[in-house]
C-alpha cells in the first residue's frame, strides 16, 4: 500500500526560497534552473501567486513557476500568455502525484488571475494529460528549434488562443538556461 503524503500547495513565501533553490539544483543536477527561478522572481514577468510550492512537513517537495510571456506575430502584434517553467519535484517525492498537483493548481490559479493560456516545453507524454496540445495547432512557434510535439499550449478559457499566433517571446532571464 502506497504511503499517503500530506502535501500542501501554496504560493511561495520568503522562507521557501532557499528550499526552492536547493530543490531545482538537486532535481536538475545543476544550478541553471535554480538561477533562472531567482532571476525570473526579480523580473517584470514574475507573478507572485503563480510561483507555487508543494510542502510536505517542513520541506519544499516541489515547485512550479508560471511567468508572463508574449506571443508575437509578423505585423508586430503581441498577446500575453504564461510559460510553465521550470517545474521540479525533489527526488524521493517523485512519482507520487506532486507534479500533477502543482500543474493542476497552477493552471487553476492562472485562470483565476485572468490569464487565457499557458505554453510549456516539456515531455510529450506527460503534459497532454492536463490538456496541453502541440502549440503549432494555433500556429504558435518557439523562438528556437525543438520538435513540435514537445512545444505545447493549453487554453485556460474557451478560445483563449483564438486569433493568437506567432513566435513566443520569453523574458530575457530565460537566456540563463
Amino acid at each position: 500500500m502506497a504511503e499517503r503524503l500530506h502535501i500542501i500547495i501554496r504560493p511561495e513565501i520568503s522562507k521557501d526560497l532557499p528550499g526552492i533553490f536547493a530543490l531545482h539544483s538537486i532535481a536538475f543536477g545543476q544550478d541553471n534552473e535554480a538561477m533562472l527561478v531567482d532571476a525570473l522572481r526579480k523580473s517584470e514577468a514574475f507573478v507572485p501567486n503563480l510561483s507555487l510550492v508543494a510542502i510536505c512537513g517542513d520541506q519544499v517537495a516541489g515547485h512550479i513557476l508560471f511567468t508572463k510571456i508574449q506571443i508575437g506575430d509578423e505585423p508586430g502584434n503581441t498577446s500575453e500568455s504564461l510559460a510553465l517553467a521550470p517545474m521540479a519535484v525533489r527526488p524521493g517525492f517523485q512519482k507520487k502525484g506532486i507534479g500533477a498537483k502543482l500543474i493542476r493548481s497552477g493552471l487553476e490559479k492562472a485562470k483565476e488571475a485572468g490569464f487565457k493560456s499557458v505554453i510549456v516545453l516539456g515531455h510529450e507524454h506527460y503534459y497532454p494529460r492536463f490538456g496541453f496540445q502541440p502549440a503549432i495547432k494555433w500556429n504558435i512557434r518557439p523562438p528556437f528549434e525543438v520538435p513540435s510535439n514537445v512545444f505545447m499550449a493549453i487554453e485556460l478559457v474557451y478560445e483563449g488562443l483564438k486569433n493568437v499566433s506567432g513566435t513566443v517571446i520569453y523574458p530575457k532571464e530565460f537566456d540563463v538556461v
